[in-house]
C-alpha cells in the first residue's frame, strides 16, 4: 500500500507568501527560516546555561592576579594595559633583534640580485662581447644550433625561441623587482637604526641645514660629548 501511496501524484505543498495587507511588515517567515533561526537561539542558549554552570560551580577560593590588576568600569572588563608590559632593556633586545632581521633580508636580496645579473649577463664592471644560451635539452639545443647556422652567426637574441623570451623577459622583471625590494628594506633599516640610536641614553640635538656637512634629506642628530670614566 506505501508503495501505491507514493505512486499517486500529489499536489505539491507551497507556503504562501506575505498577504497583500501585510506587505509593510517586510518579507514573511517561511519553515526553513524558522529552523534556521531556532538552531541558532537554541545554540546561545545552551552557551548560556553552560557559562551559569562555570559560575555556579565555580572555587570560591580562587585567585588569579588579574583579579588585582584589572577592573570592571560600567560592568565592563577592562584588560590590563600594555603599554608598559616590557622594561626598556627588553624594549631595546627586541629592537636590536628586529633590526638584525630586516639586515638578513637585505643581504640575502643582494645575493639573489647578484645571482640574477651574473646570469642575464648585465653586470656593469664586467661587459661581456658574447650572450651565452642554456638549453634544457638536446632538443631545444639543436634548435638553437639550426637557426644560428642559418644565420652563419653566433646565436642572437632573434634565433631564440619564444619561451626562452618569456623567461628571458621574467628574470628581469624580477630582477627590477628585487631592486626595488631591496631599496625598500635599506631604507627600512637606517630608520630602524636612528629609532634605535633615539632610545639610547644620552643628550641630543638635531642640526639644522646650515649646519650639515653632506645635505640630505633625512634628519641628522649630534650627541653631546660626555666624559667616560
Amino acid at each position: 500500500m506505501s508503495s501505491l501511496r507514493n505512486a499517486i501524484k500529489r499536489r505539491a505543498y507551497k507556503e504562501r507568501s506575505q498577504p497583500e495587507s501585510r506587505k509593510k511588515f517586510g518579507f514573511l517567515e517561511k519553515h526553513k527560516d524558522y529552523v534556521v533561526r531556532a538552531k541558532a537561539f537554541h545554540k546561545k542558549e545552551e552557551a548560556l546555561q553552560r557559562l551559569k554552570e562555570k559560575a555556579a560551580f565555580r572555587n570560591p577560593d580562587e585567585f588569579y592576579f588579574k583579579m588585582i590588576k584589572t577592573r570592571t568600569v560600567g560592568g565592563v572588563h577592562r584588560p590590563e594595559s600594555e603599554a608598559n608590559k616590557y622594561t626598556p632593556e627588553e624594549l631595546m633586545l627586541m629592537k636590536t633583534q628586529d633590526i638584525g632581521y630586516v639586515l638578513q633580508k637585505v643581504q640575502s636580496e643582494k645575493k639573489k640580485i647578484e645571482k640574477l645579473t651574473a646570469m642575464l649577463h648585465s653586470l656593469d664592471n664586467q661587459p661581456s662581447n658574447r650572450h651565452v644560451y642554456f638549453a634544457e635539452d638536446r632538443d631545444e639545443a639543436r634548435e638553437i644550433q639550426s637557426r644560428s647556422s642559418k644565420s652563419r652567426n653566433l646565436p642572437t637574441s632573434e634565433d631564440l625561441p619564444n619561451h626562452i623570451k618569456r623567461k628571458t623577459t621574467a628574470s628581469y622583471r624580477e630582477l627590477e623587482a628585487r631592486k626595488n625590494r631591496a631599496n625598500e628594506l635599506e631604507k627600512l633599516y637606517m630608520d630602524m637604526a636612528l629609532q634605535k640610536e633615539h632610545q639610547k641614553k644620552g643628550r641630543k640635538r638635531k642640526l639644522r641645514e646650515d649646519e650639515i656637512v653632506c645635505p640630505t634629506s633625512k634628519p641628522v642628530y649630534k650627541w653631546r660629548p660626555e666624559r667616560k670614566r
